[in-house]
């Protein structure tokens, strides 16, 4: 797993070429005031699967790196609750991948619609 990923708790729970699920524990040094999971870590845990997900979609000798993210904040998830991360395709091409996450509850209360452009690059 990938050092921040670990860092920040993410457990992937599938990893398919057409959907990622994931699950992230609401940790009170990743919340702001009053007790809610912070925007950042949001998209840091949707960043996070996005760029799993087009990892699994690369042809041999690529690499990838985030060139645009966009999150709708929909509702808030309180310190002490896990949030839930399902990442599908929009479009998988040869020099983009974009990635649409859904950030839920648990109970399936949608905390976040992260959209997200991945750049597809030649390893050096």
């Amino acid at each position: 797993m990938l050092p921040f990923a670990k860092y920040i708790g993410i457990e992937f729970l599938s990893a398919a070429e057409d959907r990622v699920t994931a699950r992230m524990p609401v940790r009170p040094e990743f919340c702001t005031n009053p007790e809610v999971l912070h925007g950042g870590a949001v998209m840091a845990f949707a960043d996070t699967l996005g760029g799993a997900a087009t990892i699994l979609n690369l042809p041999d000798g690529m690499w990838t790196t985030t060139m645009e993210s966009k999150t709708n904040f929909i509702a808030p998830a309180p310190v002490g609750m896990t949030v839930m991360g399902e990442t599908t395709p929009v479009h998988r091409g040869r020099r983009t991948m974009i990635w649409q996450t859904k950030v839920s509850t648990e109970e399936g209360r949608l905390v976040a619609m992260v959209t997200q452009t991945q750049m597809v690059i030649e390893k050096s």
